[in-house]
Formats: C-alpha cells, sequence, structure tokens
C-alpha cells in the first residue's frame, strides 16, 4: 500500500470514501510517522494518541453507514493556541503551564463536527509572538527542510512553525494556523506548503488564545491549494460568540480552484520592490507575471503608497493589543504561579518567570505605546497609518484589480540561532515586510509554492484578495502551484 501520509488530504479523503484503507489506519500511519520524526522536528507539544484512535474508530463507524461529514476520518495537527477541551493548550507558553480548557473553540468544534481527527498540538511561536518558531517554551520547531549539501538546521518560519513543518514532514495531512502579520504565510513559504489567511471575521477568534485582537485570524496551512481550500470550508462560519465573525455564507472553497485567471486582472504593487531585494525573488515574482499572462490575466501595475508605513504601524498596533490582552495571565486563577511576598510580588515574579524574552519585549513596547503622553503619538497614529493602507488596497480594487501578486517573504529559511537575526530583532521582523499590510487592512491571503533557491530551498508567491474573495486567491493560486509543477517534498533526513 502507498505510504497514507504522503496522500493528500483529498486523496486521502477519496481513498476512505472508496474504502481503501480505514480511518484507524491512515491515524497509525501518522501516529507512527509522528514518533519516529517529532524527537528530530519537535513540531507536536503534545501527541494524543488514544483520543485519535478513538477519533478514527467513529470515523470508520460513519464511513460504513454513509454518515461521513466532509473530513470524515482526516488526522488534523492543531496549532497550541487554539483552545480544545480536556487538552494541553499553553500558547507555547510557561504562564500557561497544565492548562487544559473547558471549552472548545469554534474552528476546532467545526472541524471535529466535520468528522476530522485530531493528531495533537503544534509547537509554535510563544503567543505567536515570533517570524522563526524559536520563541517557544518547548523549544525551536526544525524546518523538514536542508540546504543542498547541508545538514545545518533551519528554521520553519513563524508563528505556525509547528504547522508548516507538521504539514511539509507528513505529520499530519493539514493544519489549522493562526496569521496576525503573516504567521501562516511566511511558514508556508518557508517549508514548501500552502497556507491561507482568510478575510478578518471569516473564521471565529472565539477560544483562541489572542495576541492582537484587531489583526488575528485562523486559516489552514496545507499541501496543495485545493488541501487549502477544504479545510478552510469547515473552519469558517458565522460565530455568535465572536462579534467579529461576519454573518456570511461559506462558499464550496474547492469548486473555485480549478476556475483559472482568464479575464482577472491581477496588480503588481511597485512598492513592494524593495531596496536589496534578492534577484532570486525578484526572478521569481517575474516568473509569476508571466504564469498569469500565460494563463489569460492581465497585468496591471499599482500603487500601494503607504506600505513603507506598514511594518512600523504593525509593531505599534500588535503589542499595544497584546499588551491589553495578556494582562489577564497573573498566576492567580491557572498556569504558572511564582510565589512573592505578596500579591503584587506575584504577580510580577509569574509574569517575569512565565513569559519569554520575545514576549516581555513586546509587552514592554505595549505599554509603554498605550501609556499616558504616548497614547496619541504612537497608536493613534498608527490607527490613522492602518487606515491608510487599507485604503490603498480599497483604491487598487476600485481601479479593477481582481487579486494582488507579490513576493511572500524576502529570502528563503534561514538558519536555527541564526546570530544576525537573534542579536537584531528588527532584522527578525523584516520577514513579515510583504506579509503585514494584508492584516492591517483585514484582506485575505494566501501563500503558494513557486520555485527553490540557488540552495534547493523553497520560495513562494503571496496573492492578495478583495475581503471575502478567497475564491479568486485559491483560483489564481492553482494557477501558481500547476505552473510550477514543482515536488515539494524534502528529502526526507529525520
Amino acid at each position: 500500500m502507498t505510504d497514507l501520509t504522503k496522500l493528500t488530504l483529498a486523496a486521502a479523503r477519496k481513498g476512505l470514501a472508496d474504502k481503501a484503507f480505514s480511518a484507524t489506519e491512515l491515524t497509525g500511519a501518522y501516529l507512527s510517522a509522528i514518533d519516529a520524526a517529532n524527537p528530530k522536528l519537535n513540531a507536536y507539544v503534545a501527541i494524543t494518541r488514544e483520543k485519535a484512535l478513538e477519533d478514527a474508530a467513529v470515523s470508520d463507524k460513519r464511513l460504513a453507514n454513509g454518515g461521513a461529514g466532509p473530513l470524515e476520518g482526516i488526522p488534523l495537527g492543531i496549532k497550541d493556541l487554539f483552545g480544545t477541551q480536556g487538552v494541553h493548550t499553553q500558547a507555547a507558553s510557561h504562564i500557561l503551564d497544565g492548562f487544559k480548557p473547558e471549552y472548545e473553540s469554534t474552528v476546532t468544534a467545526n472541524l471535529w463536527r466535520d468528522g476530522a481527527v485530531m493528531l495533537g498540538k503544534l509547537n509554535m511561536d510563544e503567543f505567536a509572538m515570533g517570524s522563526s518558531n524559536e520563541t517557544s517554551y518547548y523549544g525551536p520547531v526544525v524546518n523538514p527542510w536542508r540546504s543542498n549539501g547541508s545538514n545545518a538546521q533551519l528554521v520553519p518560519g513563524g508563528s505556525s512553525g509547528g504547522s508548516a513543518a507538521a504539514v511539509s514532514a507528513w505529520l499530519c495531512a493539514a493544519a489549522t494556523a493562526t496569521d496576525t502579520g503573516g504567521s501562516i504565510r511566511q511558514p508556508a513559504a518557508f517549508t514548501g506548503t500552502v497556507g491561507i489567511k482568510p478575510t478578518y471575521g471569516r473564521c471565529s477568534r472565539w477560544g483562541v488564545v489572542a495576541f492582537a485582537s484587531s489583526l488575528d485570524q485562523a486559516g489552514p496551512i496545507a499541501r496543495t491549494v485545493e488541501d487549502a481550500a477544504i479545510m478552510l470550508t469547515s473552519m469558517s462560519g458565522f460565530d455568535a460568540k465572536d462579534s467579529t465573525s461576519v454573518d456570511l455564507a461559506v462558499p464550496d472553497f474547492a469548486a473555485a480552484v480549478e476556475r483559472g485567471v482568464k479575464g482577472l486582472t491581477i496588480g503588481i504593487p511597485r512598492e513592494y520592490r524593495m531596496d536589496g531585494m534578492p534577484d532570486e525573488i525578484e526572478a521569481l515574482w517575474k516568473q509569476g507575471i508571466d504564469w498569469m499572462v500565460a494563463e489569460g490575466a492581465t497585468i496591471k501595475d499599482i500603487s500601494l503608497p503607504h506600505t513603507k508605513y506598514a511594518l512600523p504601524a504593525y509593531y505599534i498596533v500588535a503589542p499595544a493589543e497584546a499588551s491589553s490582552n495578556l494582562a489577564r495571565y497573573d498566576g492567580v486563577k491557572y498556569g504558572l504561579r511564582v510565589t512573592g511576598k505578596d500579591i503584587t510580588d506575584m504577580y510580577e515574579l509569574t509574569r517575569a518567570k512565565g513569559f519569554g524574552a520575545e514576549v516581555r519585549r513586546r509587552l514592554m513596547i505595549g505599554t509603554y505605546v498605550l501609556s499616558a503622553g504616548y497614547y496619541d503619538a504612537y497608536y493613534v497614529r498608527a490607527q490613522k497609518v492602518r487606515t491608510l493602507i487599507k485604503r490603498d488596497f480599497e483604491l487598487a480594487f476600485a481601479d479593477g484589480v481582481d487579486a494582488i501578486l507579490t513576493p511572500a517573504t524576502p529570502s528563503a529559511a534561514f538558519g536555527v540561532g541564526d546570530e544576525d537575526m537573534s542579536a537584531d530583532p528588527v532584522k527578525m521582523y523584516l520577514n513579515d515586510i510583504f506579509t503585514v499590510t494584508v492584516n492591517m487592512a483585514g484582506l485575505p491571503g494566501i501563500a503558494v509554492p513557486a520555485g527553490k533557491d540557488a540552495a534547493g530551498l523553497p520560495l513562494g508567491l503571496q496573492l492578495i484578495g478583495k475581503p471575502f474573495d478567497e475564491e479568486t486567491l485559491f483560483a489564481a493560486g492553482r494557477v501558481i502551484e500547476r505552473s510550477a509543477a514543482i515536488d515539494f517534498s524534502p528529502a526526507k533526513w529525520w
């Protein structure tokens, strides 16, 4: 039998429906793969073996009696940011030690409703703050990819690095992830996988540990555009428990995948041609443009003039919201508690020991920009810039542009413990330069693997769409996927 873990989600779903194998067999194959790989990749922080096999047995019964859901028997990995009832949910942070919620996030509840099987919780940057998955309390995730002729460990990107690494290394059929400034799209680009951040409000945020509430959005990481579309259909939907959830019908996203781009206008923003952009990224972008033209799309040069302000504005808004959201972690009711001489001392000691260096850095920035005397100078001004960024996109779309094509990242994956990155947080933040605008404007964006660099590492292209027009992104993303025609499977070394 073919290695079951190498099947796409769509192929696994068909195999289950055709009774070529059982959900129990499929789940067992993934659990075996996790046992072999996780000690080297560190993608999972908790493996729910018994629950996975129990859920798979239930799925086999449903498959036998004709009551199968859209994801029946499909084994998934869940980012540690999603609340899962009675199961480890710690946002990869020491401060949430031992926390097992009494609730289920709406997104994961939707997946279980549709028959999916949970393999476990996936590693991530602590509280989703990071671009390399090196800030996790559980240690860094290792990218399954390696440069040609090298054994050096590479980062999988962040914050959803565990999700991207697990999908790339065949340790789950697909994974949930979240994106606040690029945390789905950047790891997808670094690992040769597909990741989509849907429109803000498309997926419920209820039950997901908050980083920056006006920017956070859940989405899938998968092996193909079609698999990502199938996942997003199940993850999406209105939720009365989330005031930012939008009451719109959920399309069958997979039905749009083969729609093509003939007749569409694809915008190319001149501001994304950054100084010092590597020639490989520039060449890949041009290749993507050629693919679109070959498939019948029209290319249009556009301007997004406030792009240059996006990164600094993002790193004011996001830490400010994090400062507010993370104030609740004080050691009183759950998680880590460090005893002090009084309650104030206990708060201070708990937070100092519970939060890692990057989280502390961002909380201090956020608290500063919200403080008296600085609120108007920083936070209010950043929100005004955000409005201008959103307006840039609105004008482009109003001028006939259907989607926008850009690079996904400024480079391929870099090394674990890279001294230049670790010594300079701003250099690390620049990894988000092509992605943060999408979150600031609340738009959908997809990263699709499109080529490889000189070292054989994957590179991705990004497509940005109109609000709630993920269907066009799936159609255009499929054109990139089909045109590239590259096998984005890492050479197995683990």
